[in-house]
């Protein structure tokens, strides 16, 4: 949604590494439906090789990454060498409202269209608007592996914002914990907005 109001590509290293799952290997899928985080090198090298593409050459978003302290640092040097300079959004939600939303995910395996049957359920219940395929529980969305990634991420993400905000990085706090796709995706305008004109001396 913000990308497409930006008119910029949104870059989700998830989105990445599945659609690469067969070309990276077993090992990393089987880390990917564990709940653990693929190694830093992968990772690095896939986000690099996506952002030297033509349509982010005025801009980007990056989505769940860097969620390691040296993918950060590895990032920052990368930015610093182009002149790049970038913006962290985070997005602060209850670890309870997360595991409530990822619980309630569902996707169409035929097109991937996503769905949440708290949230945004189908217009039939376990049905694709799109296709009428039935829809399924991704490997990574069980209870237990959302646990597991919500340990990963106190374990090795949260200190990622320590380092942005001790090396200096522009960090934008949005609560996320209520509200819908719609009205966080406001919230985040607002943010922007609000940055731009402090940037400007508005």
């Amino acid at each position: 949604m913000l990308h497409q109001c930006l008119a910029i590509p949104h870059v989700s290293t998830g989105d990445m590494l599945r659609a690469q799952a067969a070309e990276v290997g077993s090992e990393v899928v089987a880390t990917m439906h564990a709940g653990a985080l693929v190694s830093d090198q992968v990772v690095n090298r896939m986000v690099e090789e996506r952002l030297t593409e033509p349509d982010a050459g005025k801009g980007f978003i990056l989505d769940g990454y860097p969620r390691t302290q040296a993918q950060a640092a590895h990032l920052c040097n990368w930015f610093d060498e182009r002149g790049i300079r970038e913006l962290v959004i985070h997005l602060a939600v209850d670890y309870n409202i997360i595991i409530a939303r990822l619980t309630g995910r569902r996707q169409c395996p035929a097109c991937g269209t996503l769905y949440n049957i708290n949230s945004k359920p189908p217009r039939v219940d376990e049905l694709c608007d799109l296709d009428g395929h039935t829809l399924v529980i991704r490997d990574d969305d069980g209870e237990s592996v959302i646990r597991e990634r919500l340990d990963a991420y106190e374990r090795q993400t949260r200190p990622v914002l320590e380092y942005f905000r001790s090396a200096g990085r522009r960090i934008h706090e949005v609560d996320a914990s209520n509200g819908s796709p719609e009205t966080i995706f406001q919230k985040i305008r607002q943010s922007l907005n609000s940055h731009d004109r402090s940037k400007n001396g508005r």
